[in-house]
């Protein structure tokens, strides 16, 4: 009996807990938008309003913001902040397909966005479709959705945005850019589809400047014509130069795939849009994301001089049949940064340089310094190519436990500090690779699906585990 009691007491602080949690942002008002409301109604279910742009004005902290199905052809500007307890969120009423089109939006030059925040906190926008705006001009930057100023504590959840485009053979765009010209804290970009962009010099989704502790979580991000994920500093974005990187941060759970500079007129012919990118971050995790056929898997460097990409941690993601290389780090010449402090570990690097780069699976470019590249699985490509370093600024670079896939009748290449090795022994004598790497099968499920998980009996188990 006092067993049964103990459970049902212990049930009881369960659902107070969970209660007051749902207290704690407890809604004030709602509001209510349709394509057949009217902007001098009130705003109730039965009477909503006409526009966005009303519904805005009216949504104070506390306040959600219900949007009936429809295409509105208008732009969403945030008007108000929320507070922690009472937030303001914009979502649709139910699961009704909300569509805002910038179709009917005509070519200005500046900043065009369907969606933009700025100076606003405790902001919430989730389950929209935002898509279709297009411009021709040089001089315009198109996005989806546009946070800037020291916008803080956003959450941007569940949202498609597709067909956004830059036609301008110099011009930019975004899926999602936040721009952190202010301080900014606690950015949240969770379960959104980003697909689809002509993007020009720019990026799928972007985060940029002076933000400190952001999440970007279980992303999907495809068929985009340059980077996908990217996390920028020193790039003169913030209005105070000692904070202008991004920081305090994880990218995690996201599916990349199909992005590619190539044929990007910004471009040309180069393969170089990162699926996920690291330029000039500091104390970021990227775990357990998927990356394929891109033309770089995971790249973490800066590209100012004397600048890093510093205690990044490239962890238990998965990269396979990107064209150029699976994971990069270091500046691409010795005008650029480089990357410090940092971990490459337990990722699985399949099949990368399929278009024959020289890339390798793993690519150790300028000035890197304290790097640890351990546990991971290596599976070259068409070129035969492992580790590529064509460098000699490579210092204090520990390998340790990693499995380089040996295929019988394929010889296996490796490139440290610009010799080239074709036996393993002279590779991992040159490198100080530890004892307990190795060149083995490590037996995968079955690769050919991509399902990389180890057979019970793989020999690679003993080492990366």
């Amino acid at each position: 009996m006092k067993k049964v009691f103990l459970i049902l007491l212990a049930a009881a602080a369960i659902i107070i807990v969970l209660k007051l949690i749902n207290a704690h942002v407890k809604q004030d008002k709602a509001i209510y938008v349709a394509i057949n409301g009217d902007d001098q109604n009130n705003g109730t279910k039965s009477k909503p309003f006409r526009t966005l742009k009303k519904a805005a004005a009216e949504a104070k902290a506390g306040t959600t913001v219900f949007i009936r199905k429809g295409t509105y052809k208008e732009k969403l500007v945030v008007k108000h902040s929320g507070t922690k307890s009472k937030p303001i969120i914009f979502r649709p009423y139910k699961r009704e397909k909300v569509v805002i089109s910038g179709k009917e939006l005509k070519d200005v030059e500046g900043d065009t966005s369907l969606i933009a925040i700025h100076n606003k906190n405790y902001i919430m926008i989730s389950g929209l479709i935002i898509q279709d705006v297009t411009t021709n001009l040089p001089d315009e930057t198109v996005m989806g959705i546009y946070v800037t100023g020291s916008s803080s504590h956003i959450t941007l959840k569940n949202n498609h945005v597709r067909r956004i485009k830059t036609l301008a053979d110099d011009g930019n765009g975004h899926g999602i850019a936040i721009y952190g010209t202010g301080a900014m804290r606690d950015i949240n970009v969770l379960s959104n589809t980003i697909e689809d962009l002509k993007l020009g010099a720019s990026e799928s989704l972007v985060l940029n400047g002076n933000i400190d502790g952001f999440t970007v979580d279980s992303n999907l991000v495809r068929r985009n014509n340059n980077i996908g994920i990217d996390l920028i500093g020193y790039e003169g974005t913030s209005h105070d130069k000692k904070a202008d990187f991004i920081r305090n941060g994880v990218v995690k759970n996201n599916v990349v795939y199909e992005i590619s500079s190539f044929g990007n007129p910004a471009y040309g012919e180069d393969y170089s849009a990162g699926g996920i990118y690291v330029d000039g971050g500091k104390n970021i995790t990227i775990d357990k994301n998927t990356v394929y056929k891109s033309d770089i898997g995971i790249e973490a460097t800066s590209e100012h001089h004397k600048k890093y990409a510093d205690n990044i941690h490239i962890t238990n993601n998965i990269l396979y049949h990107n064209f150029y290389t699976g994971i990069s780090i270091g500046g691409y010449d010795e005008d650029r940064g480089g990357t410090k402090n940092s971990f490459i570990s337990q990722n699985i690097i399949y099949r990368n340089d399929t278009k024959g780069l020289d890339g390798g699976q793993l690519l150790l470019q300028n000035d890197i310094k304290n790097i640890v590249i351990e546990k991971n699985i290596l599976t070259a490509g068409p070129s035969r190519l492992f580790i590529t370093n064509y460098f000699t600024t490579n210092k204090e670079t520990e390998l340790t436990k990693n499995v380089f896939h040996k295929e019988k009748g394929k010889k296996g290449i490796w490139v440290w500090k610009e010799k080239e090795y074709t036996t393993y022994p002279g590779f991992k004598k040159a490198s100080n690779s530890d004892e307990k790497s190795s060149y083995l099968d490590p037996r995968y499920k079955n690769a050919k699906k991509y399902d990389f998980e180890l057979k019970k009996d793989s020999p690679a188990l003993k080492i990366v585990d």
